[in-house]
């Protein structure tokens, strides 16, 4: 990614941020994606703990590559970690990141684990 569409990237999420904000009874999903890999971790930004958190870089993903499908057991994971924690209602933020293909899968996993976003 060159230095411009990161700077880009992360004037966006501040910008997301700045409305944006997960409590204990709602945290906030957080998704990061790189060329290679994705993350998800789901924050509680009072007590600034990350509760659940799930990635691509896991055992089970190794050697896949990043991929839609990818993404999508990734939000499953985090989703089925979350609901360990106690966790069922989130709010996601989508990092700067557009709202489409593996971010997307991402969230439509997740809502389909048991998230409510």
């Amino acid at each position: 990614m060159s230095a411009s569409r990161a700077v880009a990237r992360k004037r966006r999420h501040v910008r997301v941020r700045k409305r944006i904000h997960g409590t204990a009874e709602r945290p906030r999903l957080a998704v990061f994606r790189s060329n290679k890999y994705i993350y998800a971790q789901v924050i509680d930004d009072d007590a600034g703990t990350t509760i659940a958190a799930a990635s691509s870089l896991e055992g089970d993903f190794k050697g896949k590559g990043l991929t839609v499908e990818t993404a999508g057991e990734v939000g499953t994971l985090v989703a089925a970690r979350a609901k360990e924690a106690g966790i069922e209602t989130v709010i996601f933020d989508r990092g700067g990141f557009p709202y489409h293909g593996r971010v997307k899968a991402l969230a439509d996993a997740a809502r389909d684990g048991g998230l409510d976003f």
